[in-house]
């Protein structure tokens, strides 16, 4: 008997390696889609709308390279702290969510071309004039979700993040001095203040470089699933289409370096 469940275990193990190793995207064409984490409350990039459908820039550029490659866009809402995870056991083929290129992740995920390009801002009360730096917020306090970009850039300035999840309890607790300050994705915060603007907030200082965004994908089998989808992000660029989507959310154009 311990023979026969020391065999099912081993076999057990062989399948689940080899559906890691396995080509993603012979495993997408198989399902029919492309399998999308996302928040889902992280206005422009990704939310509902006032129908209770799910909208935002990185939702339309989902579902454009998945009809580029002739798949359904399907996707899944998932709190910021369970993305990579997911991603990293097969749950979710990659995440549309404004997710950052940054020199660990690049370790560890394999990029597809960027699609558009992100400059964060430092945000404060706007009756705060303590904090004008990033360099200020040493021995400070900021509210962001947990392992995200702007969690990380907090702690190198010496700051201790408050962990949240949502971008409106992100500005809440900034509002209410439950923290210093937060950092967030400048067009984040200009799409809040829009719909929000009588809110006490201002940007004390904004990042003097752009970081690409681009869909991150478990690097095991990704190598066709990574050049299809760069090619459906070039021709999505060449035909316009990213500039359209940018312009429909924001205003301006995020696509271009």
């Amino acid at each position: 008997m311990k023979k026969l469940v020391s065999l099912l275990l081993a076999l057990a193990l062989c399948a689940t390696i080899t559906a890691a190793l396995a080509d993603q995207l012979d495993d997408a064409r198989a399902r029919g889609s492309i399998i999308f984490a996302t928040e889902g409350n992280w206005a422009p990039w990704t939310f509902y709308d006032d129908n209770g459908q799910r909208a935002g820039f990185d939702i339309e550029v989902a579902q454009a390279v998945a009809e580029k490659l002739g798949l359904r866009a399907e996707f899944v809402d998932v709190e910021w702290s369970g993305i990579f995870a997911g991603i990293d056991v097969g749950r979710y083929t990659t995440a549309a969510n404004g997710v950052d290129v940054t020199e660990d992740r690049a370790a560890k995920y394999a990029f597809t071309t960027p699609y558009c390009f992100n400059r964060y801002a430092l945000i404060v009360r706007s009756d705060n004039d303590a904090i004008t730096a990033f360099e200020d917020l040493q021995g400070r306090t900021t509210s962001n979700s947990p392992g995200s970009t702007y969690a990380q850039i907090g702690e190198q300035y010496g700051a201790t993040v408050v962990e949240v999840e949502a971008l409106a309890e992100t500005m809440n607790m900034v509002i209410n001095g439950r923290v210093d300050a937060s950092i967030n994705a400048i067009d984040s915060f200009n799409d809040y203040m829009a719909q929000q603007p009588d809110a006490p907030l201002k940007i004390a200082a904004v990042s003097e470089e752009f970081t690409p965004v681009a869909f991150p994908i478990r690097a095991e089998g990704s190598e066709t699933l990574v050049a299809a989808i760069n090619q459906a992000i070039e021709e999505l660029r060449e035909d316009g289409v990213l500039t359209a989507i940018s312009m429909k959310y924001f205003g301006y154009d995020i696509t271009q370096p």
